[in-house]
């Protein structure tokens, strides 16, 4: 999205073409953490996770649009780096603080502190997280939400605000977990003991066994687990902000008894539209409007369980409490059903009905380049891998952004990754060839080009399986224009499918099975950024590109950023960033 100089200017260069901030009233935020491994209980069953200041899950951060955030972080883990990428905001003029270890920073170093600095340029709904290893999954994740800039207004009213942070959860270490994932063959780490609302739910049992036939009904739980109440007044509007830091699992939330009207999706606002429950994937993020008008003498429970996978994880529960009601009694009626897992339709309904609201940026009408990407489960060495037009994504010691800053020759191979597959592969099959490589994936991206990704679904290893996969872009928002079943051509027909008028921005998007989605984004952002499935073990096994942009054009990087690797001993020999 091109900005024009003046508001660039006016905005520090770190503002939103769809909704600038200027500074007058932007504030410096400062916040000093210190993440360590430590016991928690976050479904009633003692576990090591990764905190931050002895919590879990980590601090909400709240800000405005327009201010700027100061993290001192100080790793206290004793035997591993880490990072920590702030989901969802755009970094524009500071690709090295994306928090992408191998990307855009060195991982920080057991003892090691390391500050992040960076302004949050647009009002949303986001989230924070580990993006080292599978550190994600170990609970390294928090809320981050920015309210309008001082003096706006939301397009939209509401009473009083509520926030859910949806997680899955491993009773297995990570490291048990990516051992067993890079094992030959596969030991696959099966599905997650529990579904976590705000780090907290409770493994074997239910909070509402009355309603549901077979369970034991939970005992005393400690404050750790006790079930989230959400406590709200009869009669008002609330905003429920939702977003989801899963490892695996896809999501749906319903709430007993209540409509819900999605008006944002990942810090964008959508065109308002009621729904009955909402999917969410790994990696998106919502505001939906919810109004108490039941009665008001009943508590109502909030149910998340598990789509897109033969569900073998019991569902997440809540309590929306009507005041003056205690927060102990429970709804009188049962809890939500989950829609069948398979049931692709229903998804499709709620995807396919985000339209943009009026007033936002409409997407260039051309491209000035289109990428396909298959995605496709293969083979590597008897090892089990993701890949990208059969390319397995892999990260270098150095990362991306300090190396080609500087221009080291052997920052990216030689051969560069396909833009596109073959269009006799059939995907409805397990892959005739299930070889594959490993490789950057990196694709060179010309400053405010205009770029079009094509996601293309296939057929796994094993026959008639074919998975649900979210997309996450970094650095960038793009335009949804449109999905597809079966194999993409390019043709009059696939065109046909793609919106131009209202497509919906987001930074995460989904591919259903044996289909493909169409983005487009313009490459106004320099910088060096990660495009993946935003499901921990796909993307630790290589479902993922980067695309590297108009790097020439990137400020002075600090040194702490990219101080390793290659990077590192170029520095010492007198090459500037």
């Amino acid at each position: 999205m091109r900005l024009p100089l003046l508001a660039a200017v006016c905005c520090a260069l770190l503002a939103s073409a769809a909704r600038p901030h200027c500074a007058a009233a932007a504030k410096a935020r400062h916040f000093k953490w210190e993440i360590s491994n430590m016991f928690w209980s976050p479904d009633c069953e003692e576990k090591v996770v990764i905190g931050i200041n002895g919590q879990f899950p980590g601090p909400t951060i709240r800000a405005r649009a327009g201010d700027t955030i100061h993290v001192e972080l100080k790793n206290a883990l004793h035997t591993e780096g880490v990072v920590i990428h702030w989901h969802g905001i755009r970094q524009i003029g500071t690709p090295w603080m994306d928090g992408t270890a191998a990307i855009s920073q060195c991982a920080i170093n057991p003892e090691e502190t390391f500050t992040y600095r960076f302004v949050v340029d647009k009002p949303g709904t986001y989230f924070y997280h580990g993006h080292y290893g599978m550190q994600r999954a170990a609970g390294l994740y928090g809320s981050l939400i920015v309210d309008v800039a001082e003096g706006e207004e939301e397009p939209f009213k509401y009473d009083g605000e509520l926030n859910l942070l949806l997680s899955d959860w491993y009773h297995e270490s990570i490291h048990t977990q990516m051992v067993a994932l890079s094992s030959k063959p596969l030991r696959w780490i099966g599905e997650p003991q529990s579904l976590l609302i705000n780090g907290r739910g409770q493994f074997n049992c239910s909070m509402a066994a009355a309603h549901t036939p077979g369970a034991t009904q939970c005992a005393a739980v400690n404050r750790q687990c006790a079930p989230v109440v959400l406590p709200v007044q009869p009669n008002k509007t609330y905003r429920l902000r939702v977003a989801s830091t899963t490892s695996l699992a896809s999501l749906n939330l319903a709430i007993g008894n209540h409509k819900m009207t999605v008006v944002e999706a990942d810090g964008n606002y959508v065109d308002p539209f009621a729904a009955d429950d909402i999917d969410i994937y790994s990696g998106d993020s919502y505001s939906v409007l919810l109004t108490t008008d039941q009665d008001p003498s009943s508590n109502y429970w909030v149910s998340v369980g598990v789509r897109g996978r033969l569900p073998k994880t019991a569902p997440a529960l809540a309590v929306l409490n009507y005041r003056p009601n205690r927060a102990s009694k429970l709804p009188a009626l049962a809890p939500p059903v989950t829609p069948a897992w398979d049931d692709y339709e229903h998804s499709k309904a709620f995807t396919f009905r985000i339209r943009a609201r009026a007033g936002t940026p409409p997407p260039p009408a051309t491209a000035d380049r289109r990428i396909e990407l298959l995605n496709t489960q293969n083979r590597m060495d008897g090892r089990t891998k993701w890949s990208i037009n059969n390319v397995s994504m892999v990260l270098p010691a150095t990362p991306y952004l300090g190396s080609l800053k500087l221009g080291l020759k052997s920052t990216l191979a030689a051969a560069r990754p396909a833009e596109t597959f073959s269009r006799g592969y059939d995907v409805r099959q397990p892959p005739a060839n299930p070889n594959t490589t490993a490789g950057d994936n990196v694709y060179v991206l010309a400053y405010n080009t205009t770029v079009d990704v094509v996601l293309q679904n296939a057929n796994a290893l094993a026959h008639n399986v074919s998975e649900v996969h979210p997309w996450h872009l970094h650095g960038h928002d793009f335009w949804v224009l449109g999905y597809g079943e079966g194999p993409y051509r390019g043709d009059a027909a696939d065109e046909a499918r793609l919106n131009l008028r209202d497509p919906p921005l987001r930074n995460t998007a989904v591919i259903f099975p044996y289909g493909w989605t169409a983005l487009r984004f313009v490459a106004d952002n320099p910088g060096v950024w990660a495009f993946h499935c935003h499901i921990e073990p796909h993307l630790h096994m290589g479902m993922g590109v980067v695309f590297a942009e108009a790097v020439d054009r990137v400020g002075k990087v600090p040194k702490e950023a990219v101080s390793c690797g290659a990077t590192a001993s170029a520095l010492m020999n007198g090459d500037h960033l």
